[in-house]
């Protein structure tokens, strides 16, 4: 009788993991599309400011959240197979898929942190010299693009302000026209616009530029780390699900 009564119980713990790892996968399944959704918005909506950066961490970490997220699709079905199968080969599989994506979440997320921890001294250090030689130049293109945009969507002008741009190349050259700062920091943008510096003509923004891509630049990388770090912090808790059904399928002799 105790022995039936103890193959029952066994039988229920086992059924209770088997739920408890189907309700663990819906919700790394929401959680890998935030962890997609998040760094896929990061690439598309604000890929411009990384060419102003100095270092490429920002992308970096988007990309590996992106990477993360796919991952998280495939291995949510492959957890489901391995529940309904109760086969412990594709447990182990399951186990090391959420190990491994564990570890790309994490390393996301310590990036983005230490980023955001050296930010406000590579901005100082960069986005002027950036923003002042290479503006409008030959092969900047990209920079001329980000920077436009950058001053656009802030409502700035030059990197500290908006005479930042009196040491500038392009303002010191013929192209410019005789321009004081660039058509970009116009509230109203209309052709040679930036030869007027007042400030009812252009941006006069205390702190500059670099002041709002600082704090935009913040705020996304907080984003990035807490969805990463939050996302496997919620696969360790699919990890022990795991290795206790697969402990219980193999310790049962049929």
């Amino acid at each position: 009788m105790s022995a039936v009564y103890k193959d029952d119980q066994e039988d229920w713990l086992t059924v209770c993991l088997k739920y408890l790892l189907f309700v663990f996968n819906f919700l790394f399944w929401v959680g890998g599309a935030a962890v997609l959704g998040v760094g896929i918005w990061t690439l598309l909506e604000k890929s411009d400011y990384s060419s102003l950066l100095a270092s490429s961490t920002f992308a970096v970490s988007a990309y590996i959240l992106i990477l993360a997220g796919s991952l998280v699709v495939v291995t949510g079905f492959l957890g489901c197979c391995a529940v309904i199968r109760e086969q412990r080969g594709c447990l182990s599989m399951y186990f090391f898929c959420l190990l491994l994506i564990f570890l790309i979440e994490l390393v996301a997320g310590v990036l983005a942190y230490v980023y955001y921890q050296r930010l406000s001294e590579e901005l100082k250090q960069h986005l002027n010299q950036t923003m002042t030689e290479n503006y409008a130049q030959p092969g900047k293109e990209a920079i001329t693009l980000a920077v436009d945009r950058l001053q656009q969507d802030f409502k700035c002008c030059g990197s500290n302000n908006s005479h930042d741009w009196m040491a500038s190349v392009y303002i010191s050259s013929e192209a410019a026209e005789r321009r004081v700062v660039p058509d970009s920091c116009c509230k109203t943008i209309t052709p040679l616009c930036g030869k007027r510096d007042h400030p009812s003509n252009i941006y006069k923004v205390e702190g500059g530029c670099i002041t709002k891509l600082e704090q935009f630049l913040a705020d996304h990388l907080l984003v990035i780390g807490a969805v990463g770090i939050g996302v496997a912090c919620l696969q360790i808790c699919g990890m022990v699900f795991t290795s206790c059904l697969h402990r219980r399928i193999k310790m049962d002799p049929y």
